[in-house]
């Protein structure tokens, strides 16, 4: 039975799911989202949110713990400074997990985990602001006989577009069979 042993083993070894799990700490401060598969985002919430509760503690005690797992200076007093202030109110969960589906390669389920706040950064510097739609008005109701005049008065518009491209046409195949006449005459010559 496997009474008290939590956590998912991830096919590795202790020492290299331990250096896994502190890299993608690291880079998840450091980017505020990353790409993992599945299971290792949801064993990898409960490291991100506890390093959180380090970083709102804010003493030397918990600078040292979390100093244990993030490895980078910038990330750790990201930690300790931006996420510590945005996460002050909230009491737990500052990580959200969106599924994306199956990696194409090994059909692995994938997932982005993110930091909350995140993706109102991300989108706000990324994406431009959304133009209004343009409204436009609806055709006032005809009866049937206006109905079979509109289609008539519209096709010469159509027919004459037709008519320019279709002497275009002609002038496009005839200038080829210029350039090639003076190049059998120069052939000739010779």
């Amino acid at each position: 039975m496997r009474h008290m042993k939590r956590g998912r083993k991830l096919n590795r070894t202790n020492s290299h799911r331990k250096a896994m799990f502190r890299n993608m700490v690291t880079s998840l401060l450091e980017h505020e989202r990353i790409q993992t598969t599945l299971p290792k985002a949801k064993e990898l919430r409960g490291i991100v949110d506890r390093m959180i509760t380090y970083g709102k503690k804010g003493t030397l005690h918990h600078r040292r713990l979390a100093a244990r797992y993030v490895r980078n200076q910038d990330a750790l007093s990201l930690l300790f400074g931006e996420y510590a202030e945005r996460f002050a109110d909230r009491p737990g969960g500052y990580t959200r997990i969106l599924k994306l589906g199956w990696r194409k390669g090994d059909c692995a389920d994938m997932a982005i985990i993110e930091l909350l706040g995140a993706d109102e950064q991300i989108t706000a510097s990324k994406r431009p602001a959304r133009k209004s739609p343009a409204t436009t008005e609806a055709a006032p109701v005809t009866s049937k006989e206006t109905f079979d005049e509109a289609p008539a008065a519209e096709a010469p518009p159509a027919a004459e577009e037709a008519a320019p491209a279709a002497e275009a046409a002609p002038a496009a195949e005839a200038a080829p069979a210029e350039e090639a006449a003076p190049a059998a005459d120069e052939a000739t010559e010779e």
